[in-house]
Order: structure tokens, then sequence, then C-alpha cells
């Protein structure tokens, strides 16, 4: 209670910081007008707490309402620390015993599993990848992807290595959520790719998935610095049109930002009112 109490209010405080630094600048871009890139942008915000409740659907049975859980496991991890929202969601579990008795096995399994997946996939698109862009790179931008790689797999070893002391879940079902996991993570690189046409139509629907599988990857690789600023510099020389990409970024992040701040102050109203009732 208290610790979910405490990550909800970093998650406001966190809100507001950005919004009053960068966000409120983000939405002043000019805004799409094609219905479709709302489209897939929702199904972009929509991938990760869809897909971790997929996971503990199948795990605790979880209701719907554990949707609203997972949607502030995902805000809480984008503004206020990495790995706050496991915590979150892990004392919301804890609150409800009678739904799961021991929810820390499979939390820190899910959470290790999504790094696990997040990593594969990482090192199947510079597999795929670096062959197309190799010429595109200097050699120390090359050799920084290359030790990338490498420390990279090497994060992932000592979980694979030593899987039966650290996974509480079966076998069989770690395989089903790494493949959910690594599904979520595919599929949002194609909504991004999508809303980002449907916003720029005049760059071509194949460009824009290199372009979400290059996003995926740098924002994935451990030892490169500004990694915003590398991918941004990678579609320019791509796709050119360098002041549209730029207000694209700008008001994707806001848009995200601002969806952030919508759920939380409807899931914090909707709590009063559900207090004010139990107390009336």
């Amino acid at each position: 209670m208290v610790i979910g109490a405490i990550i909800t209010l970093a998650m406001i405080g966190g809100l507001l910081r950005e919004l009053f630094g960068s966000g409120l600048a983000g939405l002043s871009r000019a805004v799409p007008h094609d219905p479709l890139f709302y489209v897939a942008f929702t199904l972009l915000y929509l991938a990760p707490p869809v897909g971790d409740f997929i996971i503990f659907r199948k795990l605790w049975r979880i209701p719907l309402s554990g949707l609203a859980a997972l949607l502030k496991k995902r805000i809480a991890n984008d503004v206020v620390l990495g790995y706050s929202g496991e915590a979150y969601f892990y004392a919301w579990a804890r609150q409800r015993s009678q739904m799961v008795a021991a929810p820390f096995g499979a939390v820190k399994d899910v959470s290790i599993l999504s790094a696990i997946a997040g990593n594969a996939v990482t090192l199947g698109m510079i597999a795929i990848a670096l062959p197309l862009g190799v010429d595109l790179l200097t050699p120390i931008q090359l050799h920084t992807v290359a030790t990338s790689a490498a420390i990279t797999f090497a994060m992932s070893l000592p979980f694979l290595i030593f899987s039966k002391r650290v996974f509480s879940q079966p076998r069989r079902t770690l395989w089903w959520i790494f493949m959910v996991h690594a599904i979520r993570l595919i599929s949002g690189s194609v909504f991004l790719a999508f809303a980002w046409h449907y916003a720029l139509p005049t760059v071509s629907i194949g460009m824009w998935l290199i372009l979400g599988a290059a996003r995926l990857l740098v924002s994935r690789l451990p030892l490169v610095p500004n990694k915003d600023l590398l991918f941004a510099n990678f579609a320019i020389i791509l796709i050119g049109q360098d002041a549209e990409l730029s207000e694209l970024m700008a008001m994707t992040a806001a848009l995200v930002l601002l969806v952030h701040v919508i759920l939380i102050g409807s899931f914090s109203l909707y709590g009063l009112l559900r207090t004010k009732n139990v107390v009336a």
C-alpha cells in the first residue's frame, strides 16, 4: 500500500516536471490530421500493458481491472525510474493475496524475460541491419555497435546459464512469456512505423519500418551515448526532411506524455471518488 502510494506520487511529480519542461513545446508542433495516425499510436501505446496483461492473465487470471495497474506500471517506468513500475505492480499484487499467494517470483520472471526478449530482438536486428548499413557507420561507430552487441549478449548469458536457479516458472511457461514479449516488441516497432507513415506519408512505409527497427535497436544498445540524437541523425540521413522529422519526434514524445497525464489524472480521480463512496 505504502510502496504503491509513493510510486504514484512520484509518477505525478515526474509527469508534471516533463509536461512543463519539453512536453508542452512538443505539443505545440504541427499535429497530424490523419485519424489512422491516432489508431496506430493507440496500438503502440497499449502494446506493452496489453502484452503484460496477456501474460499475467495466464499466470494469475487477473481481472480486466488489472490492466489499469499495468498502465500505471508502464507510466512509472517511463517517468520515474527503471523498474519502479515493477515495484508498483508487485505492491498491487501483494494487496490481492487472494488472487496470487507469492507474486514476487512471477513479477521477477516476467521482468527478466522482458529484458532477455529485448536483447534477443536487438541482436537479431543487428544481424540483419549491420550488413545493410555498414557503409553508413564510421569505424568508431561500427566498433561501438559491435561492442554493445557483445555486452547485450553477455547481459543475458547468466540468466540462461543459471535459469533453474533464477526462474520460478516451468520451462514451457517461460518460453511462452518470452514469445509474448518478443511479439510485443516487434509489434510496437511496426505500430510506430505506421504512425510515422500516417504523419509523414511522403515517406514509404517500408522506410518507416526500417527506422522503427532502428529506433528499437538504438534504444537498447548499452554503450551508445545520446541515443535519441544518434537515431535522429540516422533517420535524417535516410529520409532527409530534418525539420519535419524533428517535429514528428517531438510531437510523438509529447503525445505519449499527454496520454500519461490523462490516465494518471483519471485513475487518481476514480480513486478519490471510490474512497469517498466507501466513506459515505
